[in-house]
């Protein structure tokens, strides 16, 4: 499209209405039918209003501007809003309010922002925002296509992420069937049989490690949250200690075949220490448990499947304690209940279907999720397009 495409200043082109908005602290909200807006969208519902028609807010604090990212809505009927987001009324013979919003979506508002803590969109700032615009009828025309054309990619993303969605589902499913059944020539054991497992905490006494001790390199690898993760370990980010600080600690150091569980604040991340790890030393914090296993009558491998499974998950969530900090201590983890079959062969079965299972839902994970990626960056493309006039 060839046309007269010019750029105006946000705030030659609409009216900012932000003092008339008024924050209510959530102590003294009266619960009504009124939407609240804050910098994101609705956070409540008010017994009062403060505007009675169609305006575009725009996150100040506490949105995300990045290009992709929801800063601009439409919001209609009474309503009330706080101070975390912008009022803006569009000059209607000249701009429409979803030109706005689409632009807002496309751009990158973060260098408008100020702030390092606690960025911000003030509203000298957003006044001097250059957006594209084109005459009315091209904006209309433009808005209509991309309103269609985003319902479509709509409906492709809430696809993509039922179907995610679902193969999580069915993956959990599968282990549930897995473990939750008890089958003949499985036994009924606890976490706290010690004929098939001994569980070990961390040194917690005089010699543990302060922040000064810890290096980027050196003798142990000494675990931190990081490392241990919902599905096995990570070692994107390591502190080690010395051997002489090893070696004056008693507790947590890991054998390999030691299976690790968080047990404080992220509860039932896990890892197995097997030949896959490059790591000759390693110990746990004061977080984390060592289950060491009776391997004629127990595998790790099975172990740590299990421990991965929503059999146990659901187990250890309805007895965490703890508000602040949770935590899930051996008195009680000790009585959660642990099925294990009595042969190794069929322990090692189970091993092997839950690996492969896993590994065809995370392909499909895979597929998924580019197709979700792919679907962000067409929008943009297309917005793209039609900012410049070419769509």
């Amino acid at each position: 499209m060839k046309t007269n495409l010019q750029t105006k200043k946000l705030g030659e082109v609409c009216d900012i209405l932000d003092n008339k908005r008024k924050p209510i602290t959530k102590r003294n909200r009266m619960t009504g039918r009124y939407p609240y807006y804050g910098a994101t969208g609705i956070l409540d519902y008010v017994g009062d209003y403060i505007f009675d028609e169609k305006l575009v807010l725009i996150g100040e604090d506490g949105a995300k501007w990045e290009s992709g990212q929801r800063t601009a809505f439409i919001a209609d009927g009474k309503y009330w809003v706080n101070n975390h987001a912008h009022v803006v009324r569009p000059h209607r013979n000249i701009i429409l309010d979803n030109w706005i919003v689409f632009y807002f979506y496309l751009t990158d508002l973060t260098k408008h922002t100020t702030g390092l803590t606690v960025p911000k969109l003030n509203q000298a700032n957003l006044r001097n925002i250059e957006i594209p615009l084109p005459p009315l009828p091209e904006q209309k025309r433009l808005v209509a296509l991309l309103d269609e054309l985003f319902e479509k990619l709509e409906k492709a993303k809430r696809n993509a992420e039922k179907n995610l969605k679902n193969t999580k589902e069915l993956f959990d499913a599968y282990f549930g069937d897995l473990f939750a059944k008890a089958k003949a020539g499985w036994d009924e054991r606890k976490f706290g049989d010690r004929e098939i497992l001994q569980i070990m905490d961390g040194d917690r006494g005089k010699n543990y490690p302060k922040k000064s001790d810890f290096l980027d390199k050196g003798y142990c690898l000494f675990l931190n949250t990081k490392n241990v993760r919902p599905d096995g370990f990570e070692f994107e980010q390591t502190i080690f200690i010395t051997k002489q600080k090893d070696e004056a600690l008693r507790k947590g150091k890991l054998e390999r075949g030691d299976v690790i569980m968080t047990t404080r604040g992220t509860i039932g991340n896990i890892g197995i220490y097997d030949a896959t790890v490059p790591y000759d030393v390693i110990r746990i914090n004061s977080g984390m448990l060592i289950f060491r296993t009776n391997k004629d009558l127990l595998l790790p491998e099975y172990l740590f499947e299990l421990l991965r499974s929503d059999f146990i998950k659901s187990q250890i969530e309805k007895n965490v304690s703890g508000a602040a900090q949770p935590q899930l201590p051996i008195k009680t983890l000790v009585n959660l209940r642990l099925p294990v079959p009595n042969s190794l062969s069929e322990q090692r079965k189970i091993v092997k279907e839950v690996r492969l299972f896993n590994s065809e839902t995370k392909k499909l994970n895979k597929i998924y999720q580019q197709k979700l990626t792919s679907l962000a960056e067409l929008k943009k493309s297309i917005l793209h397009q039609a900012f410049s006039c070419k769509l």
